[in-house]
């Protein structure tokens, strides 16, 4: 671990008194920024599995992501987010080998996700690939920024 990496407490519900840390983390992305309290609150109520990072001596959420499965097809990986002071610190990998090795994801067939190219590279570390055949995205949207 290099000097400025620290470790984080792994939450798998969050509760309501951090919901105003968890809007703030979201806000901290601009796919996220504009999330309100009640979207989120629906967002971990209906997430079928949630995990979120807390830095011990500041006891303040640095981290989260979530999954929406049916636990033997397919797995969708969302809103893997790491506040912005903590990013390149190792929290985004604590957030994605802790929903790679989830008990509960072991015998699903595919684990998914969307991600920006920067990102490629780290998402390869744990078996993900560009290469989905003939396979596209497709996408119905009313928000903007999620076509340009």
């Amino acid at each position: 671990m290099s000097q400025n990496e620290t470790m984080a407490d792994v939450l798998h519900e969050i509760e309501s008194d951090r919901l105003p840390e968890l809007l703030a983390l979201f806000h901290s992305a601009w796919w996220m920024s504009d999330r309100t309290a009640e979207e989120t609150e629906r967002i971990l109520r209906e997430s079928d599995i949630v995990v979120a990072l807390v830095d011990p001596p500041s006891d303040r959420l640095t981290g989260f992501a979530r999954v929406l499965t049916d636990f033997t097809h397919i797995a969708l990986i969302l809103d893997v987010v790491v506040a912005p002071e903590h990013r390149s610190s190792g929290h985004g990998a604590t957030l994605m080998s802790t929903i790679v090795d989830h008990p509960r994801l072991q015998t699903v067939r595919s684990l998914e996700l969307v991600c920006q190219p920067d990102l490629v590279p780290f998402y390869r570390r744990w078996g993900f690939t560009t290469e989905v055949g003939q396979s596209l995205l497709m996408r119905r949207t009313n928000d903007p920024r999620l076509t340009s």
